[in-house]
């Protein structure tokens, strides 16, 4: 499940994740990234994550055609916030932050998701 959210900033882009995501919902959010991308912003994504149940393969296909053209390196990304209960995901992120230079990325647990609309104004 991939579930679009509204966090009361317009350029902010907020989905919920949740269960196995379909291909029709990965392509929902990554036709608004292209969307963004092609008026040259820089993308704010807002990612909570409520489980995570894998995706379908064709899901993971849209992903990979969308990075194979606007590039691996998240040069279009400016900040992704991700809201979990998830200790472990909190880890991966940090690790991600470390490695992706182009994009600032932080984990926050679900009870600071204003925290994490804050990080994501704070340009």
């Amino acid at each position: 499940m991939l579930e679009m959210l509204d966090v009361g900033v317009e350029k902010i882009i907020a989905y919920r994740l949740g269960g196995k995501i379909t291909e029709e919902e990965m392509t929902s959010v990554l036709d608004i990234f292209r969307e963004k991308i092609d008026k040259g912003e820089k993308l704010l994504v807002y990612q909570e994550v409520e489980s995570i149940g894998g995706a379908e393969f064709e899901a993971m296909v849209e992903k990979f055609k969308f990075f194979k053209d606007v590039g691996f390196n998240f040069s279009h990304f400016s900040k992704i916030a991700v809201i979990t209960h998830s200790k472990w995901l909190h880890k991966i992120v940090d690790l991600e932050d470390k490695i992706f230079k182009n994009v600032e990325m932080k984990g926050f647990p679900i009870e600071e998701k204003d925290k994490a609309i804050e990080f994501l104004k704070n340009e």
